[in-house]
C-alpha cells in the first residue's frame, strides 16, 4: 500500500513546476509534520529562494559538522539575512566530533566519520517530522538520478521538489532571480561539502577523493522501514495543475 500511495503522489506532483510543488505539499501535510534542511552548498539557494516565496514561516535545519568550510558558514549567514531565514542548527554530540577531529577519522573511515556527525545527528531530529523536504537534483549524482519527487526513507517521506530539474534550469533561476552564489563556485567548487573532503570538481567530483563514495548516507535509506509516514494521507484529488 505505501508503494501505491507514493506512486500517486508522484503522479499528482509530476506536472507541477517545483514552487507549486512546495505550496501544494502543505494541503497534505500540516506544516508541524515537515522538516525542511539546506546545506547552504552550491545549488542551495534555488530551492531556499522557492521556500521563501513559497512557504517564508518553514524553517530551515542546517546540519553543522564542525568541519565546513569558512566560507559556508559565512554564505549561511549572508542568505540567512537576505532572505529572513529562520535556521535552526544541528550539531553532532561533542565528544563524538572532537573524537573524529583526534583520530582524523574521515581520512581513514570516511563513512564513520559521516554517520557521528551527519547521520546520527540527523536522525534525532527527523522523528519529529513526518515529511522532510531536500533539495536533491537528479543531474548531481547516478544515486539520485533514480529518485522522485516523493521517495520513503526509513519511514519518513522525501520530498524533492527540484529532482527533475535540468543543469540549465538551475542556471536560468539563478539568474533569473540574480540569486547570491556560494563564494567557492567561483573558484572550482562545484559540490561543497566538509572541507576535509572536498576539493575543486566538475559536479561531485570533488567529493571524497580517492574512494568510489559519491554520498554521505544521509539521502540513502540503509535502516529498515518503520511504520510508514504514508498511511494516513488523504489523496483524494486536491491538486490543482494549473
Amino acid at each position: 500500500m505505501e508503494a501505491k500511495r507514493l506512486h500517486l503522489l508522484n503522479e499528482l506532483f509530476a506536472p507541477l513546476s517545483p514552487a507549486k510543488r512546495i505550496t501544494t505539499l502543505y494541503q497534505y501535510f500540516d506544516p508541524s509534520e515537515v522538516m525542511f534542511t539546506s546545506s547552504f552548498g552550491a545549488t542551495s539557494v534555488v530551492l531556499l529562494h522557492m521556500m521563501r516565496q513559497n512557504r517564508p514561516s518553514q524553517k530551515v535545519h542546517f546540519l553543522d559538522t564542525t568541519y565546513h568550510f569558512a566560507e559556508t558558514l559565512a554564505y549561511k549567514k549572508m542568505v540567512s539575512e537576505q532572505f529572513g531565514l529562520q535556521v535552526e542548527d544541528i550539531y553532532p554530540d561533542p565528544t563524538q566530533n572532537q573524537l573524529t577531529k583526534d583520530e582524523e577519522t574521515y581520512k581513514d573511515d570516511p563513512n564513520l566519520c559521516c554517520m557521528v556527525n551527519k547521520i546520527v545527528p540527523m536522525d534525532a531530529v527527523k522523528v519529529n517530522y513526518k515529511v522532510w523536504i531536500s533539495g536533491l537534483i537528479g543531474y548531481q549524482t547516478h544515486f539520485r538520478s533514480g529518485m522522485g519527487i516523493f521517495d520513503e526513507n526509513q519511514g519518513m517521506i522525501k520530498f524533492n521538489p527540484l529532482i527533475d530539474l535540468t543543469h540549465d534550469q538551475v542556471k536560468a533561476y539563478v539568474k533569473k532571480f540574480d540569486l547570491p552564489q556560494h563564494p567557492l563556485k567561483a573558484r572550482g567548487y562545484h559540490s561543497i561539502g566538509c572541507k576535509h573532503c572536498t576539493i575543486k570538481g566538475e559536479g561531485r567530483n570533488g567529493r571524497w577523493q580517492g574512494n568510489d563514495k559519491t554520498e554521505c548516507g544521509l539521502h540513502v535509506d540503509t535502516k529498515p522501514i518503520a511504520k510508514s509516514a504514508t498511511d494516513n494521507i488523504d489523496l483524494s484529488s486536491k491538486v490543482n495543475q494549473s
